[in-house]
């Protein structure tokens, strides 16, 4: 067994905890399909967004784990369910009149209010492969639509007809009186208007595997089950898509989290083995709010990628799945320098440690070399300082603070620039609030610029704070252009001045220097803006020119 296979075995990593209880699942004897079946569904209602994506992202860190811990081939299956009627129009569509025209058809029925595709399930369909595709995810996607009509489901459709009372059985305890009235595990669709239909059963023929109900028009109809003519209601089609397909696994949301008895009841009642499951925890919008494919609130698929790396992505899905997590804006740019500080720590780590890694779950543990010589926070502290709208005034600056650098041979770095120019032009430039010093801040801020400007000033200033704190700590190596030293200034002006919790310090330089409460480690800011120019950003700032 190779070192990695070896600690694949015992890390507690999520997605190896998730590998190791699929194996145990096969531990008697392999598949008889040949293979372990990942399934993770999408249900086309709305735009994809982002929590559609942390799906497909996670369900494929469990199956790249489960690869290296055994030889079991295996599948990726993206179920789209696009033969669902559209209940409600969504807010955030174009022609909504049109839209309502067409409520309760089916997704794959009803025009595409964009234009560009046959349907608007088609033209969601379109959009979540395009988004898979771009992140390299190995999948085959599915269509409810296709898999009715084509017959692929007319055998467990079938069984659903011969195992009826056992499947209601298990329904009908989770309804409120008043719905097991009516309830049938069969939507029929009107073979006239096409409307999916939420109607009783009259009658549901084993022999001949039909439907008899009346529409709302009170007419009768008998309809095959197979074929397309009827859906299953949404719980059913769960459990019976296991059947139908053999799925070993499969996550959902903690909102999913109270059906898995009756997902996994009606697969039984179906004659296969339930799959495997994983919970996680509901993405939330700067509000505190679940983010919802209908309301459009949260980040839209593609928004994330206007801002930061696909990989700052795939690293924000793999933290701690079963904690709710604010999903918005303000979360990218930590997102991008953890990922980036992951793939440093990569390099040197041992076989434990990169099992543990999320680096490794990302890039099938291949991960490549970090360039990222200045960190993506600084990147927007340095464009919010210069003002920055293109990303050429920002490697002006990097150029000169690494001078090895250059847009060729660090593509990740270049990329990262031009993010933090659209971050900042969008994010921080609306948000930017300048405020006067106090006298204390303006004191200790004019010190600290006559510190920077002179490396007497700086030893002495550092001197008088060593006196002060009764410290007789070494000072860093004297080079005064480096972010350590520097750092070692600011600390020093921020004690020599009195101020208790250098916190308050550092945030009177953001919000005095930068317009915003939180900033950069000043030092290492200065070192990449430059000494001189700091300067003379902190002059402004004591004369009230950069409001």
């Amino acid at each position: 067994m190779s070192d990695l296979r070896e600690a694949a075995m015992s890390t507690k990593a999520w997605p190896f905890e998730e590998a190791r209880r699929i194996l145990k699942r096969y531990e008697k004897k392999p598949p008889e399909k040949g293979y372990v079946l990942f399934e993770t569904g999408y249900g086309p209602s709305g735009l994809p967004h982002i929590g559609t994506f942390g799906e497909v992202a996670r369900t494929t860190m469990i199956r790249r784990a489960f690869e290296l811990i055994s030889d079991i081939p295996t599948r990726l299956i993206c179920f789209s369910d696009d033969l669902d009627g559209m209940r409600k129009v969504p807010g955030n569509l174009p022609n909504q009149e049109m839209l309502q025209e067409h409520l309760q058809k089916p997704l794959t029925s009803v025009p595409d209010p964009f234009g560009t595709h046959d349907s608007f399930g088609e033209h969601n369909n379109a959009m979540l492969r395009r988004f898979l595709d771009t992140f390299g995810f190995e999948y085959e996607f599915y269509s409810a639509t296709e898999f009715y009509k084509s017959g692929q489901f007319d055998e467990v459709l079938k069984r659903a007809v011969d195992k009826y009372d056992d499947i209601m059985a298990i329904m009908l305890k989770s309804l409120r009186e008043e719905r097991r009235q009516t309830y049938s595990i069969f939507l029929p669709i009107h073979p006239e208007t096409g409307r999916v239909l939420y109607v009783p059963m009259k009658k549901v023929c084993a022999e001949t595997y039909t439907v008899t109900f009346d529409d709302e028009d009170g007419k009768e109809w008998t309809v095959p089950v197979t074929g397309g003519n009827v859906k299953l209601q949404w719980k059913p089609d769960f459990g019976a898509r296991w059947a139908a397909l053999g799925v070993d696994f499969e996550m959902y949301g903690k909102d999913h989290s109270t059906n898995t008895p009756i997902y996994d009841g009606i697969c039984r009642a179906l004659g296969q083995r339930a799959p495997e499951h994983f919970t996680y925890e509901l993405f939330l919008d700067d509000q505190g709010q679940k983010i919802s494919k209908s309301s459009g609130n949260g980040i839209a698929i593609d928004d994330w990628l206007k801002y930061a790396s696909t990989e700052s992505l795939s690293y924000f899905m793999y933290q701690k799945p079963k904690t709710a997590k604010r999903l918005y804006f303000d979360v990218i740019p930590k997102a991008m320098d953890e990922y980036h500080q992951q793939l440093r720590a990569f390099e040197t780590q041992d076989a434990k440690q990169r099992v543990n890694n999320p680096v490794w779950h990302i890039h099938r543990g291949q991960p490549p070399v970090s360039n990222m010589v200045v960190p993506f926070s600084m990147l927007l502290n340095l464009a919010s300082v210069a003002s920055a709208h293109d990303k050429a005034t920002l490697w002006g600056f990097i150029q000169r603070y690494a001078p090895e650098a250059n847009p060729e041979t660090h593509p990740d770095l270049d990329a990262a620039a031009g993010y933090a120019v659209k971050y900042y032009e969008d994010f921080v430039e609306p948000q930017k609030v300048f405020r006067a010093p106090s006298d204390q801040e303006r004191a200790a801020m004019q010190d600290l610029a006559a510190a920077f400007g002179d490396g007497e000033t700086a030893l002495a200033l550092i001197a008088k704070k060593n006196e002060i704190v009764g410290s007789e700590d070494a000072l860093p190596e004297v080079d005064f252009a480096s972010g350590e030293f520097l750092q070692s200034i600011v600390f020093a002006a921020g004690k020599v001045h009195g101020f208790e919790n250098l916190r308050d310090w550092f945030k009177a330089l953001y919000e005095v220097l930068l317009g915003a409460s939180q900033g950069p480690r000043f030092g290492s800011f200065a070192a990449l803006y430059g000494v001189q120019e700091t300067i003379a950003l902190i002059e402004k700032g004591l004369a009230g020119d950069l409001g």
